[in-house]
């Protein structure tokens, strides 16, 4: 694609992840702009990332994940974890469990009340319902018999029309349905929507697939722009732009270099170029530019261009702690997956309807929750899933298992990602710092106990559920504690590492309109901005950001500013 490449842009976009793929989509809508997107990696080509099930190929993947990992985490027993990020158009969208998830109404009032004005769950509402194409609101819902005041009551929170697919799942376990009834005899309701403001109960996952096939961010955003009848000829998508870096005259960023198939290439932004390259690139981006703090950037070999302590600070992540039973008298993924003829069912059923386990999300069944009753909220999410394995990327059990991993929604723990070094091609230090805060420690203990109330209710025990893991001897706080460390591991959601707050906050590193602090003409676009994190699963979260940070820069150039 170079050749389509000139050497000055309206706009320059670098990462085409979640967040860049909605920027190039909404920034081009104006003929008369153009915009570039740059992006490392390559294009979503392979077969796996659409097969819902195709996860356990990406992730892990050299094609298609980066592959981080974090360094040894004092509070996980010493390990190290994989932290897989997307290495392709779609960025992590078209890796991850496709769950659609916004968060709770608190979550962006405390974003609001913190300095960040115009982040708020009223403000915010309208721009997930923006690009939201819900299942219940497309036509077939005319034709089920839905009446017109439900239609209604769902359109308050749901939008049609939009780009962002969302699905009910195409599969059904009975195991999952006596969790759910479980979790109801255990004081958690049964929910038919888990995005409304307020999410706790229990029930199924809406997911972004279409017709049983996975709908990344490229799918819904950007490949439409680049071939058919939605074609714009005013974006360029430049893939495998590797060594990008910001360019600067003074404290102005001018536009980003990077090298293709051995070709350097020097570009220029005329309004803006926005960071769009996740909570691992964008601060880490913004380090090798010289922008971070001082100390740290000296350590690296890398000049000072403006000290911003908070650069790379503020790392959250929820952190599951993965809880597993054996069963009896159970159909599971394990036992289906064990067995050859098994194995030729489910390719079957998705070969001919993309229906079955090779169309299921990573986990079905999900749950919010108080940890305990004294919690004025839901603070921990379930993810439940009809299969157990020792650890990701190993083989299921042979045996009929389930998992249900339970999250700490609001971490007090902080960690970090620093470069080390100059060189893009050396990986920065991630440094989570799960369970460092002893109020994770507490919440933690109280996950473990409450999973095993629900899992010893009525509704569970023609099943016979015996846990496994951490394992029934963990009972006391201490040993719950050493448990956590044992079975935790991350659920693949880091953001903050570019926190969004006013200039009086130490932290901050970009403002409400995600405008770098001290310097011009450069954004931060992406998960990285989040002050603390959502209350879920933070994919759409991400879209909902950068369809607010679309509208801010198309109104602050309509209005000749910048």
């Amino acid at each position: 694609m170079t050749s389509a490449i000139t050497s000055t842009f309206d706009y320059i976009v670098v990462g085409a992840g979640t967040a860049g793929c909605v920027l190039a989509n909404r920034l081009s809508a104006d003929p008369r702009v153009s915009v570039l997107l740059i992006e490392a990696g390559g294009m979503d080509d392979y077969a796996w990332i659409h097969i819902p099930v195709g996860y356990l190929y990406c992730i892990d993947n050299p094609r298609t994940d980066w592959r981080f990992r974090t360094e040894a985490e004092a509070g996980l027993d010493g390990r190290t974890l994989l932290y897989p990020r997307g290495k392709v158009i779609g960025g992590s969208s078209s890796i991850n469990g496709m769950i659609y998830m916004r968060g709770q109404r608190r979550d962006y009032d405390d974003w609001a009340a913190a300095g960040s004005p115009g982040w708020g769950w009223d403000d915010v509402l309208p721009l997930f319902r923006k690009s939201e194409n819900h299942w219940a609101l497309d036509e077939a819902a005319r034709r089920t018999g839905e009446t017109d005041a439900t239609r209604a009551e769902r359109a308050r929170f749901h939008g049609h029309g939009g780009e962002w697919r969302v699905e009910k799942q195409r599969l059904h376990w009975d195991l999952l349905d006596a969790f759910r009834d479980a979790a109801g005899e255990a004081g958690i309701p049964r929910i038919d929507d888990f995005n409304r403001g307020d999410n706790e109960g229990c029930g199924y996952f809406e997911v972004n697939q279409k017709r049983g096939v996975r709908w990344n961010a490229a799918k819904a955003f950007l490949h439409p722009l680049l071939k058919g009848r939605h074609e714009r000829g005013n974006v360029v998508l430049v893939t495998e732009a590797l060594d990008a870096r910001l360019r600067f005259e003074g404290r102005t960023c001018v536009g980003v270099s990077f090298r293709q198939r051995a070709v350097e290439f020097e570009v220029t932004a005329r309004a803006e170029t926005i960071l769009s390259a996740g909570s691992i690139g964008s601060p880490a981006m913004l380090q090798r530019a010289g922008i971070g703090a001082p100390e740290r950037l000296r350590a690296a070999g890398i000049e000072v261009r403006h000290a911003l302590p908070g650069v790379g600070e503020n790392l959250q992540d929820h952190l599951q702690l993965r809880m597993a039973f054996k069963l009896t008298n159970a159909r599971t993924l394990n036992t289906m997956a064990s067995k050859w003829h098994g194995k030729a069912w489910m390719g079957v059923q998705y070969l001919t309807m993309q229906r079955g386990p090779m169309a299921m999300a990573p986990s079905q069944l999900g749950a919010f929750a108080r940890s305990s009753p004294d919690r004025p909220y839901a603070n921990v999410q379930y993810h439940v899933q009809p299969l157990s394995l020792d650890r990701f990327g190993e083989p299921l059990h042979t045996f009929p298992a389930f998992t249900a991993s339970v999250c700490n929604l609001q971490p007090a723990s902080r960690g970090s990602v620093h470069v080390v070094s100059a060189d893009p091609d050396v990986a920065p230090r991630i440094a989570p710092h799960y369970l460092t805060a002893p109020a994770d420690l507490e919440v933690a203990a109280e996950s473990i106990r409450l999973t095993r109330k629900i899992v010893a209710q009525q509704a569970m025990r023609r099943y016979a559920p015996a846990e496994f893991l951490p394992g029934p001897e963990y009972e006391t706080d201490e040993a719950l504690a050493i448990a956590a460390g044992k079975i935790g591991t991350t659920i693949f959601h880091p953001v903050g590492t570019c926190k969004m707050g006013p200039a009086s906050d130490a932290r901050a590193v970009v403002d409400a309109e995600l405008r770098v602090h001290g310097v011009e003409r450069l954004r931060v676009v992406d998960s990285a901005i989040m002050p603390t994190i959502t209350s879920g699963n933070t994919c759409s979260p991400t879209i909902m950001i950068a369809e607010k940070a679309a509208s801010m820069i198309v109104a602050t150039y309509r209005g000749g500013g910048g």
